[in-house]
């Protein structure tokens, strides 16, 4: 596999100026990365950056806590795509699924896929604050929902991407659905484990790092 074109190229920092979403775009042009990953604001950027090239523009919708309301995750994923996002990476609400209410999760998804018509969908389960079984359990709930990918983690929360969580989230959703590592994930060898551990996406601010090291691999 050429783990160049497993990379989503990532800048969500808060402080992330028009400029270094600018430099994240050649970057990932230059190394022709899978997509680039960025905040809502800077998708028409990134758009315009990107046109001409296959890197694909993801964004972030409900981010990072994944507590705003489904009407509004909704609108912000279908605005998203307006303005020409090609990739959803929404986080699903944390709080209800460790509530019980699963049923509300599935809602909560359901809507954004809906909202995006055939534009792929990832949902973020943030696998810090889950226990093996609710992992397996958050990416059924997400694969029957119509997720294109199950993903990890924000990056935002109290852990990154490990291991046991991908082979976990890949036992429970075989071929259906593919399957996004994010998170402290900043070097050839960690990328090339989630890979072998089921990962087809690396999420990650580290490319140009991973890309270089993959070279003399």
């Amino acid at each position: 596999m050429d783990i160049v074109r497993t990379i989503d190229h990532t800048l969500l920092k808060a402080e992330a100026t028009p400029k270094d979403i600018d430099t994240l775009c050649r970057e990932a042009r230059d190394y022709n990365f899978a997509a680039v990953c960025v905040n809502p604001v800077y998708v028409e950027r990134a758009v315009g950056a990107l046109k001409g090239t296959d890197v694909k523009v993801a964004t972030v919708v409900g981010f990072p806590l994944g507590a705003t309301t489904l009407v509004e995750k909704a609108r912000e994923a279908g605005e998203a795509v307006r303005h020409g996002a090609g990739e959803i990476d929404m986080v699903m609400p944390v709080g209800l699924f460790l509530g019980g209410d699963h049923k509300a999760v599935a809602k909560d998804i359901r809507e954004v896929v809906l909202a995006v018509g055939a534009t792929p969908v990832k949902v973020i389960l943030e696998t810090c604050y889950l226990s093996p079984k609710q992992i397996t359990q958050a990416s059924l709930v997400a694969r029957d929902e119509g997720a294109a990918f199950v993903k990890t983690s924000t990056g935002f929360g109290s852990r990154g991407a490990t291991l046991e969580d991908v082979q976990i989230m890949k036992q429970a959703v075989g071929d259906r659905c593919q399957i996004k590592a994010s998170g402290g994930i900043r070097n050839y060898q960690d990328a090339m484990a989630m890979i072998e551990a089921g990962a087809t996406r690396i999420g990650t601010s580290s490319g140009v790092a991973i890309a270089e090291e993959a070279r003399t691999a």
